[in-house]
């Protein structure tokens, strides 16, 4: 399969979680949902036309995210106001942000239906170009992103592997956890319909070394081939 490889970070991020509506907690890693709705900015895609890309996308891409910076989260309140009687009393409320994120994002093309709207995004990506601003999450958390690399993900391998980016709980075991670093856990929405909703079904259970450590596990990963390098990926 066709890939490559982008940078994101920020100086702040936010990835709500659905079920945390009164004082919004935010996932750890960027979600597919997210990098998708990241996509549609850059190639500058309206919100009705987005409605279809996003089923799309979410079957025809893979993707995979390592930790560059340590996972930080930081509470911050508001004060939530409605658009009737902005000047009314408010109720304060408070949103998870992550600090400083930043990710290397893996990106595979899994079905040619979307290779239009891959080597549209790749191109951008390699010129620094994007006709809407990109954001971590929320409109106020504007992301910078960065070119990486070029390569060739291999057809799905089973087996030992050792890997930097998350790998799936109940699907690949650990081999020989060792050392003082964090194991972190999430569960990441991989699928957003035509309605904008994440369909819970599709979500999936995450898990991932904290930067700059790696894990061993065993179960099915892909290599990404790259300038006479290899890495082993888990993708989604």
């Amino acid at each position: 399969m066709k890939g490559f490889q982008l940078i994101i970070e920020g100086n702040w991020g936010h990835f709500k979680k659905p079920e945390t509506n009164n004082n919004p907690l935010s996932h750890d890693l960027i979600t597919k949902t997210a990098l998708i709705g990241m996509i549609g900015a850059v190639l500058g895609i309206g919100r009705e036309d987005m409605k279809s890309k996003f089923p799309q996308l979410s079957d025809n891409l893979l993707y995979g995210v390592q930790l560059l910076n340590p996972v930080k989260k930081i509470s911050w309140g508001f004060t939530s106001k409605t658009a009737i009687n902005p000047t009314a009393p408010g109720s304060p409320k408070y949103f998870e942000f992550l600090r400083d994120p930043k990710f290397l994002v893996s990106i595979a093309l899994f079905k040619e239906e979307s290779r239009d709207d891959f080597e549209s995004f790749k191109t951008a990506i390699k010129n620094g170009t994007a006709e809407y601003t990109p954001v971590l999450g929320w409109h106020n958390c504007p992301a910078n992103l960065e070119w990486k690399s070029e390569g060739l993900f291999s057809e799905e391998k089973d087996g030992d592997f050792e890997t930097t980016g998350f790998v799936l709980a109940g699907e690949h075991t650990p081999k020989n956890l060792t050392g003082n670093f964090r194991i972190g856990f999430d569960k990441m929405p991989t699928f957003q319909n035509d309605d904008f909703w994440n369909i819970p079904e599709r979500y999936r259970n995450v898990i991932y070394p904290d930067c700059p450590n790696s894990i061993t596990v065993n179960g099915k990963y892909y290599e990404y081939h790259f300038s006479d390098k290899i890495e082993k990926w888990c993708l989604i």
